[in-house]
């Protein structure tokens, strides 16, 4: 069965590789995939390898764990690093792997049954 869960995208300056992982982590997120990316926007583009690539995290979670990322990262990095954000909805399978708590699913998503208000 297909949960419609967020999936949040912040790529940053490469040295903020570690606060940003475990703000992630600590916000609610059950794990995330880095990768390192290259590009260019409205900072320029990376002059040299001492800065190093970019890098990329992508996360799936609930809405509530999504805007507390997303407020989070924009609060304490947005002024001052080269950072941006965004969230698209995802459809998964197994929505309960990308979230801590079944309760963070509506009704039935957790396991795949039905839930009450479902039933006829």
């Amino acid at each position: 069965m297909k949960v419609t869960l967020c999936k949040l995208t912040v790529i940053s300056e490469s040295l903020l590789r570690e606060e940003i992982a475990e703000l992630i982590l600590r916000l609610g997120a059950t794990g995330y995939t880095m990768t390192r990316v290259e590009g260019r926007g409205s900072r320029g583009r990376r002059a040299s390898d001492f800065e190093g690539r970019n890098v990329k995290f992508e996360v799936i979670v609930s809405e509530e764990t999504a805007d507390a990322i997303l407020e989070e990262v924009a609060e304490r990095y947005f002024e001052d690093f080269a950072v941006i954000a965004w969230l698209t909805s995802a459809e998964v399978l197994r929505g309960n792997k990308f979230v801590k708590s079944s309760s963070a699913l509506p009704s039935g998503e957790a396991t795949g049954k039905p839930g009450p208000e479902s039933e006829v």
